[in-house]
């Protein structure tokens, strides 16, 4: 447990409620954040099968304004934020890079207007994500702003819309009842998202830190299952969804960590990283399932015949699937249902390649 009496670490505004929950707390990245509330498979379960609720509030909330805020998501993102400039609201997820393809950090950014978007961003880079930011941002007519005082609690799971409905606040109710998948909108200067990192449907809130806490216990009223880091990253991971630092990292190119769909090769924007991308790609990721005991986990190394061809990048048991999964970064063509073998300790032991995502609207996918 993390010294809670250390003023270093820096706490969301739901902190109180998690320490009256009898949450296990640890430090994540400087963050005082609950790890679980008791079971993680049951919390893991809950999200799959009714609705659970995640404080991700140390998520960093930034909003870009001015005249050239298209122009200047064009440059930063790798993948083209005009698509979404038709629809207000709509989300995008991209990428921004580095000169050499590599990647800064992974975002979910909102078209509101052609003068205004809102990005989140990883709680772990945002010193670097704000100074990249702030710095390519001098080129053009906008305004970074960084929005710390707001909540972020993400309600997730196939009845995580119906419980929306009756505990959210009127005007914040009709929103969530008006989007569509991948989009969000304003009641006032509170705001919804129809996204999240479960694989389930749900919302992201993005609101005021009264109205969080007060949704909180609104929602545990309604016996919404409170959910910690570790159903989160068992969660995504089944979802095939990455992890920054883990599958994403500045020496990688989203072209080798199995996100070529958020690239956009078909304009001619001058995106930052684009020239590096253009060469060619000798790696790329596979979802693997373990095939004899033990457990997945990140930098286990990956064989063929005998070869080394990678490593795991992130690695978990799935309560879903009740077998160990990951997604490993090789350097070779590897087909679905082909063979391969991984050190676990000083064993090797044998896994299978899988499509993935493994689990999608809590479903198998093979």
């Amino acid at each position: 447990m993390p010294d809670l009496t250390d003023s270093s670490l820096l706490k969301t505004p739901l902190f109180n409620q998690h320490q009256a929950l009898n949450a296990k707390i640890v430090d994540f990245g400087g963050w005082a954040l609950p790890v679980n509330y008791g079971s993680q498979i049951d919390e893991h379960r809950a999200v799959r099968k009714h609705c659970g609720m995640f404080d991700v509030s140390h998520m960093t909330v930034s909003d870009v304004t001015g005249a050239d805020t298209l122009n200047f998501l064009s440059r930063l993102l790798a993948n083209d934020i005009k698509k979404i400039s038709m629809s207000p609201g709509k989300a995008l997820y991209s990428c921004m890079l580095n000169d050499k393809g590599g990647v800064i950090d992974d975002l979910i950014v909102y078209y509101v207007d052609d003068s205004h978007c809102r990005l989140v961003t990883n709680a772990g880079t945002n010193e670097k994500d704000m100074a990249w930011l702030q710095r390519q941002a001098e080129r053009f007519d906008v305004r970074v702003s960084e929005r710390p005082e707001l909540a972020l609690i993400a309600v997730q799971g196939p009845d995580a819309l119906a419980v929306c409905s009756k505990v959210l606040p009127d005007e914040l109710a009709k929103v969530v009842a008006e989007l569509n998948r991948f989009q969000g909108g304003f009641a006032g200067g509170e705001f919804v998202g129809r996204t999240g990192y479960t694989g389930e449907d749900g919302v992201e809130l993005i609101v005021s830190s009264e109205l969080a806490n007060t949704l909180w216990e609104r929602l545990l009223s309604a016996k919404v299952q409170p959910c910690g880091l570790g159903a989160r990253d068992t969660l995504r991971l089944e979802a095939g969804m990455a992890l920054y630092g883990n599958d994403l990292d500045e020496n990688h190119s989203p072209l080798e960590s199995g996100l070529t769909w958020t690239v956009s090769f078909t304009d001619d924007r001058a995106f930052i990283g684009r020239e590096a991308l253009e060469t060619t790609c000798d790696k790329k990721m596979i979802g693997l399932v373990l095939n004899d005991r033990g457990v997945l986990r990140g930098h286990q190394e990956v064989f063929l015949d005998g070869q080394k061809i990678g490593e795991v990048t992130s690695g978990t048991f799935s309560p879903s699937l009740e077998k160990s999964i990951g997604l490993a970064r090789v350097n070779c063509v590897l087909k679905i249902g082909d063979h391969v073998e991984i050190r676990v300790r000083n064993r090797l032991l044998k896994a299978i390649v899988s499509r993935y995502p493994f689990i999608k609207n809590g479903q198998a996918t093979s």
